[in-house]
């Protein structure tokens, strides 16, 4: 007896909870949800007292809200792409909502008409949800040490508090032009989050969370400076001319080019390794990730070979040992990063950069993706290639915009008035 009261109070609370969101709470009746629920209309009233009580019912003990967060902690666990799993949030958040457009309406239209207790449940269930996401950026500000305004909690609640914003908005209003699209909002409410929220210094540590280039102030190199670096690479042999070219034409960080690997094997799968010789392509591997990047010939202007006879080629061809390392050293064992730092200051021993500093091997890697931009790929793109999320590029986004309205001001001042 007591599974067929559990089965049939199962009934009404879904019944109430499909009729609710079809039509709203005020145009549903109690007959409707018992007849749909294949009982009498007795049996609700027992069961929940009236439709405020089934209600009440409704919002305790259905899952939505708590659903609703875990996706958050589930999708992210360990953090990983900070924008990415926000962004995924707040869309899955609207799915949710947007399937139940006529529930959310009554509830928000007619919340004030609620006895407390219904709205205590409410806020109980919104509560329950902000408590999920809290719980997600409590962990990515611990483990990415990250610099915030605000905490974990107050961050979470913002957050929902937008997107519920939206939803209100967007169900109870037309021809509106606050936004062009979902997407449109989605995109602009995790960049607002994120911007508003954390610290410049916080977005460098997200960037450690992905294993990413880590660096307070962009600064990239002149064309004129990075083809003398290569010159002088050029100078001191095939290997060193290998690498010079590969820190500017692939844009990898100095730990991911003495990573990589000339050749896959089944033993070395989680290695990186050159993956297509005819495409040119390298393969960075870590654990759970993968992506390619291509060896650009053109550099700033100025090409240096082609797919199948350049710098990189020309070294790997030079080899006649067995060492799976692309790059070794000059005893033939693999280069380590503080022997590819050491042939870096050689290379520009007594050259300056714009700023008078003596350039860093960072600043590579940094070129690269500002001259990317400036020839035209697009910012979800450069974000596959580079493994970093849009929030991440900004600074270089930033740069490129900066850079091409100095082409643009030095073009037009070569033409006559």
């Amino acid at each position: 007896m007591s599974s067929q009261l559990v089965s049939t109070r199962q009934r009404l609370i879904q019944a109430a909870l499909e009729l609710f969101s079809a039509h709203g709470v005020s145009a549903t009746t109690t007959r409707q949800i018992a007849e749909k629920a294949e009982v009498n209309e007795v049996t609700l009233f027992r069961n929940f007292g009236n439709k405020h009580g089934l209600l009440l019912a409704v919002l305790e003990e259905s899952a939505a809200f708590k659903d609703l967060g875990e996706s958050l902690v589930r999708r992210a666990t360990p953090p990983g792409n900070v924008y990415q799993a926000l962004k995924d949030y707040a869309s899955d958040s609207l799915h949710a909502l947007e399937r139940v457009p006529e529930f959310v309406r009554s509830v928000v239209g007619e919340a004030d008409q609620f006895p407390a207790e219904n709205r205590r449940a409410l806020g109980r269930g919104v509560t329950e949800a902000n408590r999920y996401v809290a719980q997600y950026l409590a962990t990515v500000i611990q483990q990415g040490h990250l610099n915030t305004y605000l905490p974990a909690e107050k961050l979470a609640s913002l957050l929902n508090g937008m997107i519920l914003g939206y939803a209100v908005i967007e169900f109870t209003s037309e021809f509106h032009e606050l936004w062009e699209d979902r997407d449109d909002f989605l995109e602009n409410l995790v960049e607002l989050f994120l911007h508003g929220a954390m610290s410049s210094s916080a977005e460098s540590a997200i960037n450690s969370l992905q294993g990413g280039f880590i660096t307070t102030e962009l600064a990239d190199l002149p064309a004129s400076l990075v083809h003398e670096i290569l010159q002088q690479a050029r100078i001191w042999g095939v290997r060193d001319y290998a690498l010079a070219y590969v820190l500017f034409g692939a844009g990898l960080s100095a730990t991911e080019i003495i990573s990589l690997e000339r050749m896959p094997t089944a033993r070395q799968s989680r290695s990186h390794q050159i993956y297509d010789t005819q495409g040119h392509f390298l393969q960075i591997t870590i654990p759970g990730f993968v992506r390619q990047v291509p060896v650009n010939q053109w550099i700033l202007g100025k090409r240096y070979g082609s797919f199948t006879n350049n710098p990189l080629i020309k070294w790997l061809k030079s080899r006649k040992d067995a060492q799976t390392a692309m790059f070794l050293n000059e005893t033939g064992k693999p280069l380590l990063e503080s022997e590819l730092q050491t042939r870096w200051q050689i290379w520009s021993d007594g050259l300056l950069t714009p700023q008078g500093q003596t350039p860093a091997i960072a600043q590579a890697q940094q070129t690269w993706r500002v001259e990317m931009l400036m020839r035209g790929i697009t910012l979800e793109n450069l974000s596959i290639l580079t493994g970093c999320d849009r929030t991440q590029l900004q600074p270089y986004v930033r740069r490129a915009k900066e850079k091409a309205a100095l082409e643009q001001a030095t073009r037009l001042d070569h033409k006559p008035g």
